[in-house]
């Protein structure tokens, strides 16, 4: 005969009798259960914010060092990766989890029994770092990167310092956002004497892969001064040489350097306001004192099958014999200037006729140390939507007149908004209006005490910011403190003699700043 369980009747005696026998070796004792509250099922949090949980564990529960805690979260994304982030019952955790939805549970354990309880939250981690300004600084000489969140109007400063194998860059140059033709993971680009590298979407995250070396044909460690993207490519210097890559995806590669026999500023112009296919980019020739254009397009068969690379008045020579005559056009200065020393070159989207167009801003100086500006707009050999026409002579002015303009330490940025440039000696602003001849300065602003060390507008990339691009961004720095300062530009129409600024402090010297879009 067998029970149901099919369990013999002769040991389910066996069993009754043992445990007979063993009844009193054990203590039995009330079990006292905590019960918590206290905490939200629905938890959010921004990421370097603090999350602050403060459990409670019911009237009934033991006393609190008869317990141990833990607080674990384990992210709901495919890696399910569990973090710890606290063994107390208050939880008082710097958030350093990457964006995301997270399972967070809360396990209280008895430590005479072993028995525990658990409970679970769902926590959802953004980014405090989603919008606002990339501050580039140079810390005693390595880069530094802070970071000021529009998202929670507070500053958060040397935010790489948790990438642990990432490497420390000395001579910080630039901070830049690829929004186009870059990996959409990591669209910011840190750019020192030393390398570069990408940097992540979520926290500013480093891998090895995002060195600037996988982008390179030769795997060469090269040293981007800045990144232009013009149509489907975008082009740098490193030291004295140019290189290209194409963007059709963002598998492409920089090649060999395209410059052969002469050495190139650190500087490339092109149109960045159009559309455009055949993208026409201008480089300054520093050996031989000239500009130099490069257009990798027009070698194809389909549009002639040139050298792509051309000194400019020989590429105007192509544009009119390929496409028309009209299709260089502008009478702002006769001649290119040859022999010149180059001291800066910036791209624009100011035109005064043809909204796409742009200009290119150029710098010379020459034997006499008298300073030229030459404004030069660059197009698309295609004649692909938006440009009209290919080069055009858009502008020349004579800068002799104005204060204090040419010396070594300047710096320079020009208005998209305006016909008007602005260099800085010092903690002093002037303002040239290229519209007016003789060209004079006129004092914007002086901040006593105070060097500035980064000048410039940041070109915003998102429609809804348009008008922001003419807002002038000044860093400044006095005994090893740098501030930022941003001063509004639209409504006062470039002149920023009477505005306050938005005024951003606790920084290291200031390199460069860029606003992080939504």
């Amino acid at each position: 005969m067998k029970l149901k369980n099919n369990l013999p009747i002769y040991l389910l005696g066996l069993l009754m009798m043992a445990c007979a026998e063993d009844k009193g070796n054990y203590k039995y004792h009330d079990l006292i259960e905590p019960e918590i509250s206290g905490v939200e099922e629905k938890l959010s949090v921004l990421t370097y914010a603090s999350l602050r949980l403060n459990p409670e564990l019911g009237a009934k529960a033991k006393a609190e060092n008869q317990y141990s805690y833990e607080w674990r979260a384990i992210n709901q994304d495919e890696s399910h990766e569990v973090t710890v982030l606290g063994d107390s019952r208050n939880l008082d955790y710097q958030v350093e989890l990457a964006p995301g939805i997270y399972t967070l549970y809360f396990t209280v354990t008895e430590k005479s029994s072993g028995l525990y309880w658990q409970q679970n939250y769902q926590l959802t981690v953004s980014d405090a770092t989603t919008e606002g300004w990339m501050v580039l600084c140079s810390d005693n000489g390595t880069a530094r990167l802070d970071m000021v969140s529009t998202v929670t109007g507070e500053t958060y400063f040397d935010i790489l310092k948790d990438n642990k194998e990432m490497p420390a860059y000395q001579g910080p140059r630039k901070i830049q956002w690829l929004s186009k033709h870059a990996d959409s993971d990591s669209p910011y680009y840190l750019l020192t004497e030393q390398g570069a590298t990408r940097l992540g979407k979520n926290k500013f995250i480093w891998k090895e892969e995002y060195d600037f070396k996988y982008e390179v044909a030769t795997l060469a460690n090269l040293c981007p001064y800045s990144i232009t993207l013009a149509g489907f490519g975008r082009m740098m210097v490193s030291g004295t040489d140019a290189y290209y890559n194409e963007t059709i995806s963002f598998s492409g590669l920089y090649g060999d350097k395209i410059n052969e026999g002469f050495a190139v500023a650190p500087h490339i112009g092109a149109n960045i306001s159009a559309t455009i296919y055949a993208a026409v980019y201008l480089m300054y020739d520093t050996d031989n004192k000239r500009f130099m254009t490069y257009c990798p397009m027009m070698q194809s068969e389909a549009l002639g099958g040139y050298e792509p690379l051309q000194e400019i008045t020989a590429m105007e020579e192509l544009a009119r014999t390929a496409k028309g005559s009209d299709k260089v056009v502008g009478t702002a200065f006769d001649e290119y200037p040859v022999g010149y020393d180059y001291v800066y070159m910036e791209n624009t989207k100011y035109d005064a006729g043809n909204a796409k167009m742009g200009t290119t801003y150029t710098l010379l100086k020459d034997e006499t140390g008298k300073l030229h500006v030459y404004g030069i707009q660059l197009g698309d050999f295609m004649l692909f939507s938006d440009c009209s026409y290919i080069i055009g002579r858009a502008y020349y002015g004579d800068l002799s007149g104005c204060t204090d303009i040419g010396k070594e330490n300047n710096l320079y940025a020009f208005s998209s908004l305006r016909n008007y440039m602005y260099y800085a000696v010092g903690g002093t602003l002037y303002r040239v209006d290229l519209s007016e001849k003789p060209l004079t300065a006129k004092k914007q602003f002086t901040l006593n005490g105070e060097t500035i060390t980064c000048l410039k507008f940041n070109l915003y990339q998102n429609n809804p910011n348009d008008n922001r691009s003419y807002d002038l961004v000044v860093g400044s720095v006095k005994d090893g403190k740098g501030t930022l300062r941003i001063y509004e530009g639209m409504s006062t129409e470039g002149d920023f003699s009477s505005v306050t600024p938005e005024i951003y402090t606790g920084f290291a010297e200031i390199v460069d700043a860029t606003y992080r879009e939504r």
